[in-house]
């Protein structure tokens, strides 16, 4: 049979090219640049895809960390906690103050971000990036968090203390060079309890700063007490009750609308539940440390204010909530934090529903009225 020029041109472009010396196929060139292309394509949506996929967990874990600062610790860091608990599994002997202090905090910590022990409790040794990554997520959130509290408070306190004081000269929001002991005001609630700033030579020894009158962290500031004043024979009457905290407290833990009102209780929403970070947090530590420094002078978060030591005075709060010396002064601070409860909550009496009580109540009743109605159209058929 004789072979047609066609058919001698296909068997050609079918044949597999022979390869070169480097055992390659040749292969036409735009081809192989077109495949590179699409590979090229390829990898570049899947880094896209990875690339939005870790920046949202890192979110979340930003997200997840803003908790750690405001109902955790100020200061400690999350390395010194999670060390602290590897320490009390391996030795449980008694720790110092300071280690029950980190114990307390660690405590505290998982019961804020409850999968972070989980995930401590089943590390492994080829997890240890990826955690490492989770942590600083956390950390970031932790500071970007103390940061926007403090700068909101600023703004904030100011506003406050205009409207209640009315002092001769106001408070500017931006600015905090005119704040501490320098304002009458500001001076007043920054002033130990146990002195008296109507005194001149009292106001005069803590503005110059002399040894008779040294403002540390071993004294409670009047701005913690009900109605700023205090009983220097009955130093915890009143204390940790005063308005501004109950307002700072609203205004970083539900909003800062609701900080207007300070001085009934809450509106009775029930957002317990919805709020279970904000319950946690009603010994707001942090917020009265953030609104010490609202007041100050300082215009930048620091440690040490001149004799004031910022993390002392948050352990002392912290010692004072949890540290307690028996079950009686216990029952106080159940009291304490019973009334901060109704104060940002308002009252709740859910509990006191009982079956007996709802069956008087117009749903129950009205229900019972249309079973009667139907029955007594029933035989009456």
């Amino acid at each position: 049979m004789s072979v047609t020029p066609e058919h001698q041109r296909h068997n050609h472009t079918n044949a597999l090219a022979l390869p070169d010396h480097s055992g390659a196929v040749p292969t036409s060139t735009e081809a192989r640049a077109k495949r590179r292309i699409a590979a090229l394509e390829e990898e570049l949506f899947m880094m896209k895809q990875e690339r939005g996929t870790k920046q949202r967990k890192t979110t979340y874990f930003v997200a997840q960390g803003r908790a750690i600062r405001r109902v955790v610790v100020l200061y400690t860091s999350l390395e010194d906690l999670i060390a602290e608990n590897d320490c009390r599994y391996e030795d449980s002997e008694s720790g110092t103050t300071e280690q029950d202090r980190l114990q307390r905090g660690y405590i505290a910590l998982t019961q804020t971000l409850p999968w972070l022990h989980e995930k401590l409790s089943e590390f492994d040794i080829d997890d240890s990036e990826d955690m490492l990554k989770k942590v600083r997520a956390l950390k970031k959130g932790a500071d970007a968090a103390r940061g926007d509290d403090t700068s909101t408070l600023k703004d904030l306190v100011a506003a406050w203390i205009n409207q209640d004081f009315r002092p001769s000269s106001l408070l500017k929001s931006d600015e905090k060079q005119s704040r501490g002991f320098a304002h009458d005001v500001c001076g007043m609630l920054l002033c130990p309890a146990e002195w008296d700033w109507c005194d001149d030579r009292v106001k005069a020894g803590i503005r110059d700063r002399t040894s008779d009158y040294i403002v540390s962290e071993n004294s409670w500031p009047l701005f913690l007490y009900e109605k700023y004043s205090v009983n220097r024979n009955n130093l915890e009457h009143g204390l940790f009750k005063s308005k501004i905290l109950v307002q700072a407290f609203k205004a970083t833990f539900t909003s800062p609308s609701s900080a207007r009102e300070a001085d009934g209780d809450g509106d009775g929403a029930d957002i317990l539940e919805n709020n279970r970070r904000a319950r946690r947090a009603l010994s707001q530590v942090k917020v009265k440390t953030c609104v010490r420094f609202a007041l100050s002078g300082v215009t930048s978060w620091r440690t040490v204010d001149g004799d004031f030591d910022y993390e002392i005075f948050w352990n002392n709060i912290v010692d004072f909530f949890e540290d307690v010396p028996g079950p009686v002064a216990g029952r106080r601070i159940t009291q304490l934090l019973e009334w901060w409860t109704r104060k940002v909550f308002g009252r709740n009496h859910r509990g006191d529903l009982t079956p007996e009580v709802v069956s008087q109540m117009s749903v129950t009743a009205l229900a019972d009225q249309r079973r009667a109605l139907e029955d007594a159209a029933y035989d009456s058929e």
